[in-house]
């Protein structure tokens, strides 16, 4: 009789070659994963349930078993045979495609559903009056862009549960980081809100009552990333598709049927937010744990978040202060050029979302390439050179397509002609915008897989100080010229 061994060590690729995208490679070294004591993990004290794992999970193929050993814990994985083979990096370049786009998919669905909701706002709004729609600018910046700064914590999530999937971690453990994030995120929330109750002095309705939802849309973003880096998006996107419908019918009846305006657009935005939220939660507690469970994060945990959400943090507020100039300097040149503004940044947010999977892409398969037991780094620039090509072409089919909207279809959004004559003058800049964008995200998601957060924050805040730059020289220009026009003033910072 032959004695099975407790123990089984991890399977290892021996072609550990460093990565390079460039002479010096960005991934050379292997960054640690932040430390998470696996022995308080499994304890009572939190409340946790269990792994429970099924047939149509990410982790069916592992076998785990779990010994005692000095007090705590050892796994013991093994990966069946054959399994490389279904990987999405052992695939051939069209086979790795295929995957991508199965992927995305489903993935585009859910950073459609945002910016459509706003877009549809938009395009209501815009209907009864030039006035409520310029409104509509500053209301948007605080509502979304305001709450788009807690982003750092969605892409920490993905981050974190991709990586330890990755690693042939436990799935209690993806399932305590994410759990933990959305205690946290849920703090946030509440901050965000007593400062919403703050603003009610200066009657911004559009923002007190958008902004009554922002912790369910923090910690909604925390449970959709948490979704994504275990590879599913079906989940989320049906919850996403639900709310759309929900804000969609909502904006009809209580603006166009009841003469609400920009208040029954907020409230129908609002009532979709919350209920997208809890679905949310409610497709990770279909996967196995008590996602409506309270539980303090420990100092280990916050550490561990911060690690990696601290640059990405850095990187969204550069975006958001961006976007928050250029909405300034619009607003101050205008009804007619803030509404034209409006309308235009709002289907460029509809158009650049669909890069945004290729980027989710990056993050949730990119690092089994680089950390995992299966570590292929031939592989990992494979799919990165997919990426790429996906968004090229993605690229150039949305700056033709995005661009003919505005162009061919503005009574869509407005009857106004003066409001159209401002559009058309930034059609220019607006297809380069959306022809880049796809391909910039492609690489964008492969650094934040990669850990190289350093990188991204530089980056992004020297974005920031450039465009800046441009938009003021090109307001200095505008006030010695009257030649120019207003929003391409505008328009030139954002491509």
């Amino acid at each position: 009789m032959q004695a099975t061994p407790l123990f089984y060590p991890p399977l290892r690729n021996p072609n550990l070659k460093s990565l390079s995208f460039y002479h010096s490679s960005t991934f050379s070294t292997k960054p640690p994963l932040p430390h998470l004591g696996f022995s308080r993990l499994l304890s009572k004290d939190h409340r946790f349930i269990k792994n429970c794992i099924v047939s149509s999970q990410e982790l069916s193929h592992f076998d785990t078993e779990i010994t005692a050993q000095n007090g705590g814990f050892s796994l013991c994985d093994r990966v069946n045979e054959g399994e490389d083979d279904k990987m999405l990096g052992t695939q051939n370049l069209w086979s790795q495609i295929k995957e991508i786009m199965k992927f995305t998919g489903p993935a585009t669905g859910l950073w459609i559903c945002g910016p459509l909701m706003s877009l549809i706002d938009t395009a209501v709004i815009g209907q009864g009056s030039s006035i409520e729609l310029a409104a509509l600018g500053p209301g948007t910046v605080l509502c979304d862009y305001m709450s788009y700064i807690f982003m750092f914590l969605s892409v920490a999530t993905s981050n974190m549960v991709a990586t330890s999937l990755a690693r042939e971690h436990l799935r209690g453990r993806i399932m305590y980081i994410s759990y933990r994030q959305q205690t946290h995120t849920f703090r946030f929330g509440s901050i965000s809100l007593r400062s919403v109750s703050f603003l009610l002095v200066n009657r911004l309705k559009q923002f007190m009552i958008r902004g009554l939802a922002w912790p369910a849309v923090i910690v909604g973003w925390v449970a959709q990333s948490a979704s994504l880096g275990m590879k599913d998006s079906w989940g989320p996107l049906k919850a996403l598709a639900i709310a759309s419908a929900i804000n969609g019918v909502g904006d009809i009846v209580l603006c166009s049927f009841l003469g609400y305006g920009i208040a029954g657009a907020a409230w129908a935005t609002m009532v979709s937010q919350v209920v997208a939220g809890y679905m949310m939660i409610d497709s990770l507690n279909k996967k196995g744990f008590n996602a409506f469970a309270i539980s303090v994060p420990s100092l280990d945990d916050l550490r561990a978040i911060f690690t990696i959400s601290a640059p990405v943090f850095i990187t969204m507020m550069a975006k958001v202060a961006f976007y928050a100039l250029i909405i300034y300097f619009a607003t101050n040149m205008g009804t007619y050029t803030v509404a034209a503004h409006q309308v235009m940044i709002q289907t460029y947010w509809m158009w650049t979302v669909w890069g945004e999977p290729l980027s989710q892409t990056a993050q949730s398969f990119m690092p089994e390439l680089l950390y995992g037991i299966n570590r292929n780094l031939s592989k990992a620039r494979m799919l990165l050179k997919s990426l790429i090509i996906i968004g090229a072409i993605l690229g150039l089919i949305l700056g033709i397509v995005g661009t003919a909207v505005p162009w061919l279809f503005p009574n869509i959004f407005t009857a106004d002609q003066k409001v159209i004559d401002e559009m058309h003058k930034v059609l220019a800049p607006y297809f380069i915008s959306l022809a880049v964008t796809p391909a910039a995200l492609s690489l964008e998601g492969t650094l934040l897989a990669g850990h190289d957060l350093k990188f991204v924050s530089l980056m992004m805040s020297g974005c920031f100080t450039l465009g800046a730059i441009v938009l003021l020289v090109r307001i200095y220009l505008r006030t010695l010229s009257s030649t120019y026009s207003e929003i391409s003033n505008v328009s030139l910072g954002v491509s």
